[in-house]
């Protein structure tokens, strides 16, 4: 018997993710003090997602799966919010952990404050092994928060720490149009945008949510489309400020989207190297191997000769 009246949904696509599956689905079921639903949508997996999923649902009814075919994260997440009972929505990604208290602390901060329309939390961003990269921590005000969100030069913009790390009412959701599938990348930014259209966001000062960075996620090779869409997003957010059409902007946003999403040599090499080059900045020697697997991957990643070749003279 499933979950009635839940007051938060927890919304989660999963697309091939068994390896980390479990860390993520135990860290969501350990919440303490709220009342939740936690909404899987499974994007079509080929691995053992599909099982673990039925193993966690036939014994905790706080969990409620949807199969369908492989068709993106956007459409995933638009699926799941549109069959949220809650009165809030905490968004969770696959790798990733909710840290004890993060569901009870980011609830209790959107029903103190309800001029924010979303919050977020400090984050600490992992490796593939669970090595600390780096994190996010955030000081500012909502009203400051939101102005730099909404900063229109890209070397300035600061979004929330992480995709997962987000709470806000379904209502709010609903009133600023949701997740929009024209969005194949950037569908969060798009969204955060519009719900601060109609309010503040805000940041728990708390490391709430640790995010497992893959090498896939790093790469560089969707770069382009996401810049391309951010710019997109930062013409509507103007458009709907002169109260002007978007449709154009939203055709526009329709064609970008990769045709393969199959990683060059290249791309694993530069997310090898981000990784390896965080752990090193940190005075971790587990670095070293990342750095080694980049130039492997590309060896004419000169940045990466440079980094291994520094370490030598480096005191850990």
């Amino acid at each position: 018997m499933k979950l009635s009246n839940p007051e938060v949904s927890v919304v989660m696509s999963v697309y091939n993710g068994a390896k980390y599956l479990r860390e993520s689905l135990e860290s969501i079921l350990s919440q303490e003090g709220v009342d939740f639903e936690f909404i899987i949508v499974n994007d079509g997996s080929t691995d053992d997602s599909g099982d673990i999923l039925a193993e966690y649902a036939s014994q905790d009814n706080r969990i409620s799966i949807l199969e369908h075919e492989n068709v993106g994260l956007t459409r995933s997440l638009i699926k799941g919010c549109n069959v949220a009972s809650g009165k809030f929505i905490a968004r969770q990604d696959t790798g990733d952990v909710s840290l004890p208290g993060r569901l009870n602390k980011q609830l209790e901060h959107l029903k103190s404050n309800k001029e924010v329309t979303l919050v977020s939390c400090w984050a600490i961003f992992t490796g593939p092994e669970g090595e600390e990269l780096y994190r996010v921590e955030r000081h500012d005000s909502p009203a400051e928060a939101t102005r730099k969100l909404r900063i229109s030069d890209l070397m300035r913009f600061q979004g929330i720490s992480h995709h997962g790390s987000a709470m806000f009412r379904k209502n709010d959701y609903i009133r600023a149009g949701g997740y929009r599938e024209q969005f194949y990348f950037a569908q969060d930014l798009d969204l955060w945008l519009r719900l601060t259209d109609i309010g503040l966001l805000s940041f728990i000062e708390e490391v709430l949510y640790k995010a497992r960075l893959s090498v896939s996620c790093i790469s560089t090779k969707h770069h382009d489309y996401q810049v391309e869409l951010t710019h997109i997003i930062i013409k509507l957010a103007k458009a709907r400020e002169q109260d002007g059409d978007e449709s154009d902007l939203l055709q526009q946003a329709t064609t970008i989207k990769p045709s393969n999403t199959k990683s060059a040599p290249r791309d694993k090499a530069n997310g090898l190297y981000f990784i390896g080059k965080c752990l090193i900045d940190r005075k971790d020697r587990r670095g070293i191997k990342y750095l080694k697997k980049a130039v492997k991957f590309n060896p004419l990643l000169l940045k990466a000769w440079f980094h291994l070749f520094l370490v030598g003279f480096r005191n850990f």
